[in-house]
């Protein structure tokens, strides 16, 4: 019976493609798409010190910024040719799915239900996080847990949002959200004292306080509530596409750990003999192929870009308004007891 019924199945599709009109042609990449058009379109958040900030001549920077950058550098062999698409986190997946960006690169987190349900992969992580809240010093706590009955600024349509109501629920606090889709109204908010707390990854917390014209009267409280890894994501079914944004991270990653940095890279390209080196930065070997790029690729992101270390002490580190340590975290690489770890390239 199973031969019979795998058969019939194989008679049916072949005179199904007996039967139709036209060939069916293949879909575009998005990399093709990002050369023809000749600059890439990335969206970021709406800005936020830290993680992508606008300057008021309409240069955006910050630390999520800079992977957009790393990829125009991969294809481009130029980190610049990008259309920045700032968005709000209510509609951020919907631009993605539509088409209207080909990466996202937001302080978005990575979660089982987005990546299956909503047409997207996440690529790697970046930076991992996780949920606080914050108060004015004014309101006398130290804990989240003395927030029960207090109202928490939060923005809608994030994990923010549902973590909030959990841990609220498991621990009978009875905390009120007060929602908003747009994050400098949730502050602003805050700030003139419409919420007890806002709550938001604790890197999110930081860059907020950033704004704060007198950031001592506030503090970050010590729960961290939930894990957030944040990462850049992309259009399912177009894995040379991801392999593309997931490798640009990768290379920055491998180049600190390396010790290759954007000062370095040309002596280090010249007189290096470590194979992995030569491989990384296009002096020998083929990697480069199965991207779909020119074997210079990743030397044009750390040269252009830099590499993690270099970014992460630029626009988080301890000298930042955002002052969050590195060494000895969860986001410093993982030959100094962080998570922060590349792949091999091999």
């Amino acid at each position: 019976m199973k031969k019979v019924s795998l058969l019939a199945l194989g008679a049916g599709f072949l005179a199904s493609l007996a039967f139709t009109p036209e060939p069916v042609l293949a879909q575009e990449s998005t990399l093709e798409i990002v050369k023809n058009r000749g600059i890439l379109r990335c969206q970021v958040g709406t800005p936020a010190p830290g993680f992508y900030s606008l300057s008021d001549d309409g240069k955006w920077s910050g630390f999520d910024v800079e992977n957009c950058r790393a990829i125009s550098a991969a294809i481009f062999g130029d980190p610049d040719k990008i259309e920045y698409q700032s968005v709000t986190s209510a509609v951020r997946f919907t631009a993605m799915a539509n088409g209207e960006s080909d990466v996202l690169s937001r302080t978005t987190t990575w979660t089982l239900f987005r990546d299956t349900q909503l047409g997207l992969d996440f690529t790697t992580v970046n930076f991992y996080d996780g949920q606080g809240f914050m108060v004015s010093n004014d309101l006398g706590v130290s804990s989240a847990m003395e927030l029960a009955g207090a109202t928490v600024c939060v923005l809608t349509g994030t994990t923010t949002e549902l973590n909030l109501t959990d841990y609220s629920r498991t621990n009978s606090l009875d905390m009120q959200p007060v929602v908003f889709e747009d994050s400098n109204v949730r502050d602003s908010t805050f700030f003139s004292g419409g919420c007890d707390a806002v709550t938001n990854d604790k890197s999110g917390l930081a860059s907020i306080r950033a704004k704060a014209p007198d950031q001592s009267i506030f503090t970050i409280l010590p729960e961290t509530i939930s894990k957030e890894p944040l990462g850049p994501v992309v259009r399912q079914n177009d894995s040379q596409w991801n392999d593309i944004v997931m490798w640009s991270v990768f290379a920055m990653v491998n180049a600190e750990e390396l010790g290759i940095s954007s000062s370095n890279i040309d002596e280090i390209k010249a007189s290096s003999t470590n194979p992995e080196v030569k491989r990384m930065l296009g002096v020998e070997g083929d990697l480069n192929k199965g991207l779909g790029l020119e074997p210079e690729w990743a030397y044009n992101i750390i040269k252009m870009v830099g590499n993690y270390g270099e970014n992460y002490e630029e626009y988080m580190g301890a000298k930042t308004v955002m002052n969050i340590p590195r060494p000895g975290s969860v986001n410093d690489l993982w030959t100094r007891g962080g998570l922060m770890y590349s792949p091999p390239f091999r």
